[in-house]
C-alpha cells in the first residue's frame, strides 16, 4: 500500500508491504519446479496457499505466544507486600544457606506435592541448593520426579541474570525440573530464554512469594517478623 511521510519540510511518498506466511508444514520441490515452468496450480501444491488462490481465505502461520512477566509484575504490588519481602531479606541476607531452606518451605506451600526435600551443603551444592520430589499419581503407587532448586536471596534492584540461570539449567539431569526462587525479579532476557528454549524451571519471584505467604496467613510486615524469629532464628 502507497503511504505519505513528511521530512523536513517535504511530503514524499513510500511503500508498506504486509507479508502473511501460510501455515504450511513442507513445499515440495517439484511444486517450486513446476512454478519456475509457469504451472502454479498442480497436484503438487501446498493446500494452504491452493485454498487462498480459490477463495482469498488466509490461513496464517501463527507462532505461539510466549508470556513473559515484567519486572513490575514480578515485585510486590503493594506497600505492605514490599515490606515483607524487606523483612525476609534483612534476616537472611547475611545467611544464604538459612534463606535455602526458607526457599524450599516457601516451594512446599506452593506445590503441596512435593516429597523429601534435601538442602544440599554450602561447598558441595554442585550448582543446586537443594535437591528433591514430586509426587505424582494414586496415594498407593506414587510416582517421583526429580527437581533441583536453587535460592537466591536478593534485593529488589538486583534481578536473576544469565549466569545464575544458566548454572541451575546446567545441572539438571534427564526428566529433572528446576525451581528458581528469589525475593526479587528475573531479568528480562533470562525470562524469555527460559520460556522460549522451554527449559523446565519454575520461576518463583518477589510477587509470587507474597501471595503465597498471605494464602498461608501471613500477611504483614510484624507478622513475617515473628514468623521468620520462629522458624528460622538468627
Amino acid at each position: 500500500m502507497a503511504i505519505w511521510r513528511v521530512a523536513d519540510d517535504s511530503r514524499f511518498q513510500n511503500y508498506r508491504a504486509i507479508l502473511t506466511l501460510q501455515d504450511t508444514a513442507e513445499v515440495p520441490r517439484t511444486w517450486l519446479d513446476s512454478v519456475l515452468n509457469g504451472k502454479i496450480l498442480t497436484e503438487e501444491c501446498p493446500s494452504a496457499w491452493l485454498r487462498w488462490v480459490q477463495t482469498g481465505v488466509h490461513t496464517p502461520l501463527v507462532s505461539q505466544r510466549i508470556d513473559i512477566r515484567s519486572k513490575a509484575a514480578q515485585l510486590p504490588d503493594t506497600p505492605v507486600g514490599h515490606q515483607i519481602i524487606a523483612e525476609i531479606h534483612s534476616h537472611f541476607e547475611q545467611d544464604p544457606v538459612r534463606f535455602e531452606h526458607f526457599a524450599v518451605d516457601l516451594w512446599k506451600l506452593m506445590a503441596p506435592s512435593t516429597g523429601e526435600v534435601t538442602v544440599t551443603r554450602a561447598s558441595r551444592d554442585g550448582g543446586r541448593d537443594a535437591v528433591g520430589a514430586y509426587l505424582l499419581g494414586p496415594l498407593a503407587d506414587r510416582l517421583a520426579v526429580e527437581f533441583a532448586l536453587e535460592a537466591k536471596c536478593y534485593g529488589p534492584t538486583n534481578s536473576v541474570w544469565v549466569r545464575e540461570m544458566s548454572r541451575l539449567i546446567s545441572r539438571l539431569r534427564y526428566r529433572q525440573f528446576g525451581v528458581f526462587v528469589t525475593t526479587s525479579y528475573f531479568n528480562a532476557q533470562v525470562y524469555k530464554e527460559v520460556r522460549e528454549d522451554q527449559h523446565p524451571v519454575a520461576l518463583v519471584c518477589a510477587r509470587d512469594i507474597v501471595e503465597v505467604l498471605a494464602a498461608s496467613g501471613v500477611t504483614t510486615a510484624a507478622a513475617m517478623r515473628q514468623h521468620l524469629a520462629a522458624r528460622y532464628p538468627n
